[in-house]
């Protein structure tokens, strides 16, 4: 028998939905006008690494573009994005500021801070309720 669902999820405003949208289709866009021509076109003497991380880029791009259309059900896609931002900002360029480092963090520093404004938009009572309070499905 499946694990009972919370009762009731929180509502998600439709404005905050409408946000999320927007932040899905601008993800999409950025990493669309890049990521995907340089897979396309330059990377056959990639290192591995670099080909690796453009392909997860050109990856969440994809999942992104189907974010537009489904905001709730992809949350977790800008979970993952707003974690490891934020993750990387606090343990990788915060403690280059003051460093010779911080030239080379620097740009991806700029690139990254953009995702403060996703921790407003999104809907972080849904998100307790849903991935932090719901029963997980059965293991058996």
């Amino acid at each position: 028998m499946p694990a009972p669902l919370v009762k009731t999820l929180p509502e998600v405003s439709l404005w905050r939905i409408n946000c999320l949208r927007v932040i899905y289709l601008l993800i999409f866009l950025g990493l669309s006008s890049f990521v995907w021509q340089q897979l396309l076109f330059d990377s056959a003497e990639w290192p591995v690494m670099k080909g690796i991380a453009k392909s997860m880029m050109a990856a969440l791009a994809l999942l992104c573009l189907v974010g537009i259309l489904y905001p709730i059900q992809f949350l977790p896609v800008l979970i993952w994005e707003v974690l490891w931002k934020t993750i990387w900002i606090l343990s990788i360029a915060v403690p280059a500021i003051d460093t010779a480092h911080w030239t080379v963090v620097e740009s991806t520093f700029y690139e990254c801070i953009g995702i403060i404004i996703v921790y407003f938009i999104l809907p972080w009572n849904y998100i307790w309720k849903r991935y932090c309070i719901q029963p997980s499905e059965p293991w058996r």
